[in-house]
């Protein structure tokens, strides 16, 4: 007897930006595969959930009564759903009819151990956003295609570890045995953790190879901005302590990058940012403890040099 199709919960978090919301909401509601959107306002600064209120009254609408943060608003939704699949959309892309029943066709064919689907996205100028996230060693990840051409792209190589934040689809029975977003990251970085826990609990995902949407990028938090600059800083001092990488043996090297990013950010723009951030997210990550860094998915090859060019803007590029 053929299956039935698998149900889909889409989350996204709001915080404010009418403009961006909807035209995502938008595209959401047109999908050829039956979603069930989800939006949930992080106490946004304007009137925004009051907007998709009016405009989009079939959409699920949840509202925190205080800013809580990315991780901590995408779980919220992911509880309130019941959906096989859970794909985390942010509100500034716009997907395009047929994401949804890609990712439903792509679960479908893939073998139990598949966890998630990384979604091909695209920016506004035609060139890639990205393709899921790679990672070093010391658990630095990076963009995958961030910026090359769409003939550029390649599902598996560099490997891919999991999704980017922008679209991250899983399924939910993984999510039940290795744990949702850590709500200890406010945003930014949140998505590499789970990857690796994904990882580490021995799983694995697959990527898309054709545009599922368009990522404007940088709606929250300001792209380049001193507050995205620390808030991801934070992220990054964070899985540093949580997955122990100091007690590794590329321990100098990674020490020696995050010291050149840093410092790098204070000589060029005097911006502390960076280093402060790092600081308080190895503060908030005492006590927390993570397996092994997996080996799947995992881009040994990726060494000192290597990891200093691919912080470049124009890596992907070359």
């Amino acid at each position: 007897m053929p299956t039935s199709a698998p149900t889909i919960d889409a989350i996204v978090p709001v915080y404010g930006g009418w403009e961006h919301v909807e035209p995502c909401l938008a595209a959401l509601a047109s999908q050829t595969h039956p979603v069930r959107v989800i939006v949930v306002d992080d106490c946004g600064p304007d009137d925004t959930a009051d907007r998709v209120a009016r405009a989009f009254p079939e959409l699920t609408l949840l509202r925190n009564e205080a800013n809580r943060g990315f991780a901590a608003t995408c779980n919220r939704g992911i509880a309130h759903g019941d959906g096989d699949i859970v794909v985390l959309v942010n509100s500034d892309v716009i997907a395009e009819p047929t994401l949804m029943a890609d990712i439903a066709t792509a679960f479908d064919e893939a073998s139990d151990e598949v966890a998630s689907v990384c979604p091909l996205l695209m920016q506004t100028d035609g060139s890639v956003d990205s393709l899921g996230i790679t990672a070093d060693p010391t658990c630095a990840g990076f963009v995958r295609f961030h910026g090359a051409s769409l003939e550029q792209a390649h599902p598996t190589d560099p490997p891919v570890l999991g999704p980017y934040g922008a679209v991250a689809a899983y399924r939910r029975r993984a999510l039940d045995e290795v744990g949702v977003l850590d709500e200890g990251i406010f945003m930014y970085g949140e998505e590499l953790d789970l990857a690796l826990r994904l990882r580490a609990g021995g799983y694995d995902t697959v990527a898309l190879d054709r545009p599922g949407g368009v990522h404007i990028g940088g709606a929250s938090a300001g792209e380049g901005s001193p507050r995205q600059t620390r808030l991801a800083g934070f992220g990054r001092g964070y899985l540093l302590r949580a997955w122990g990488v100091l007690r590794t043996r590329r321990a100098l090297g990674a020490i020696a990058i995050e010291a050149l990013v840093c410092v790098r950010r204070l000589v060029l723009r005097r911006d502390p940012s960076a280093l402060l951030g790092r600081i308080a997210g190895w503060r908030a990550a005492r006590g927390v403890v993570r397996p092994q860094i997996p080996v799947a998915g995992v881009d040994r090859s990726i060494g000192f040099r290597r990891g200093i060019r691919m912080r470049s803007p124009g890596f992907w590029t070359r």
